[in-house]
């Protein structure tokens, strides 16, 4: 699998977290949890994005469990939205699909570099 797929989807990802955060601030007004929501939601992609330009292997995985890291953040706080009614079914189901998915790509992508080192 090629890492630039999950570059780029992770990106999209990153810009649909975006919309979804602002959507919450304007319709709801809450800030709290949308803010860490924005923040780990976006680190993911930016710490995939980091690490084509690691200093070795050791540095590439640490970036990679880093977005890990992240998208289990982001799982909880999307969880938490929803379950407090703060985002809908509807727009809660679509995007944690892409968190899962990109959780995948990066556990396989962490599996398959730790195997090669």
């Amino acid at each position: 699998m090629s890492d630039s797929i999950l570059r780029d989807k992770s990106k999209v990802f990153a810009k649909r977290i975006v919309v979804l955060c602002r959507d919450i601030k304007q319709n709801s007004r809450e800030s709290v949890l949308t803010n860490q929501l924005l923040r780990s939601g976006t680190s993911v992609g930016a710490n995939i994005h980091e690490a084509q330009y690691a200093q070795g292997t050791k540095d590439f995985i640490s970036k990679f469990e880093i977005s890990l890291k992240e998208v289990y953040e982001t799982e909880y706080w999307l969880e938490l939205l929803f379950e407090t009614g703060y985002i809908d079914e509807q727009s809660y189901k679509p995007i944690l699909n892409d968190c899962g998915a990109i959780r995948c790509m990066l556990i396989s992508s962490i599996k398959t570099m730790k195997e090669k080192r």
